[in-house]
């Protein structure tokens, strides 16, 4: 199994640090989040500072952002990092992309499928000087002179990947992407009873090889030293579960365990701005399906157990303070977890 983890956001000058020792634990990937600071800057300082470490969106929001500008910032980190880079795409929601963006949204699927495709023209005409033409319902490019085309290279394809949570987006991923980002709000059998076989689908309707396909995360890690610690992040789980059960959009995931009735009353309470009381609705079992958990000693069972066979990756964190060696060490026993993937297309499969 692959293991990632993050690059610090909000603090330019810890990154070339964080970075190094990232890729001096063993762990397989950074990756960085748009949450509160942009997603792609980040991922430059790492890029820099690291040779191995392959380097990722997880993810960026796509329609506030041209295709071509999102073409543009992936071409650069791909180039600079000498091929490491990997574009993890996501929609938002539709209040998010009219409220907080202020951007029109439309049906997502085939919008995203659009974007997606249009991103390999623009990089197909980089790389071979053909014309960009590309023309669907959302997207038009057929405009690419000499003075704007980067120089072409000898690096392997970008691989872009989507995040997914409803049957219709994971389906997509399987069909057009290189993999799938899986939402955090997602257990086990939402999981094999539901995004798996939607990405099978799509992959088969492709004819596709799942060994160069990514399924990425699909629920939480709580670890730590000892039992204080786990629980401490237990309880920053249960507030993350209670923040995304509270939107309708991935009440699909509450409905395969019968939950629905959770759902529907977080729901009423983010409507009535009682966020602070939200997580204390959360039951420990609804905590504990949404999660592997164990300190560092049995964190590798415990992943296992709630991902193994199922997803390809997972992101750990471990505080600062943490020794080296016992990171080294908790890494290497979770990379030992087998998976079905193996490299993107044109990329070599990391030892």
């Amino acid at each position: 199994m692959r293991v990632e983890t993050t690059v610090p956001l909000n603090d330019w000058r810890a990154i070339a640090a964080v970075a190094a020792r990232a890729e001096e634990a063993g762990f397989d990937g950074l990756v960085s989040a748009e949450i509160q600071n942009d997603p792609f800057i980040p991922l430059a300082f790492a890029a820099l500072a690291t040779e191995r470490i392959q380097l990722g969106t997880a993810i960026a929001v796509a329609f506030p952002r041209s295709p071509m500008v999102v073409a543009n910032l992936a071409w650069d980190l791909h180039t600079e990092s000498r091929g490491r880079f990997v574009l993890g795409l996501g929609t938002q929601v539709k209040g998010h992309n009219e409220r907080r963006f202020s951007v029109p949204w439309t049906a997502p699927v085939p919008r995203l499928r659009e974007y997606v495709e249009s991103l390999r023209s623009i990089w197909r005409a980089w790389q071979t000087g053909e014309p960009l033409a590309y023309e669907g319902e959302h997207y038009r490019f057929t405009l690419m002179t000499p003075e704007f085309s980067p120089p072409a290279n000898e690096l392997p394809p970008i691989p872009v990947t989507i995040a997914a949570v409803g049957p219709a987006m994971l389906k997509l991923a399987g069909r057009a992407c290189d993999g799938v980002r899986l939402h955090g709000f997602a257990t086990r059998a939402y999981l094999e009873q539901v995004a798996l076989p939607q990405v099978t689908e799509g992959l088969a309707a492709a004819g596709r090889d799942r060994a160069s396909f990514e399924c990425w995360g699909g629920g939480f890690v709580a670890t730590g030293a000892d039992a204080a610690a786990v629980q401490k992040q237990i309880e920053e789980i249960r507030y993350r579960v209670a923040f995304y059960g509270s939107t309708r959009s991935y009440h699909g995931v509450f409905a395969v365990h019968g939950w629905e009735e959770l759902g529907l009353k977080l729901h009423q309470m983010s409507k009535q701005g009682r966020w602070n009381e939200m997580a204390r609705e959360v039951p420990d079992e609804v905590v504990q399906t949404f999660a592997a958990v164990g300190t560092y000693g049995e964190l590798s069972k415990a992943i296992e157990a709630r991902f193994g066979g199922v997803t390809d990756s997972v992101a750990l964190g471990f505080p600062a303070s943490t020794p080296a060696g016992l990171v080294r060490e908790v890494v290497q026993d979770v990379r030992r977890i087998p998976c079905a993937f193996r490299a993107f297309p044109g990329r070599r499969a990391s030892a």
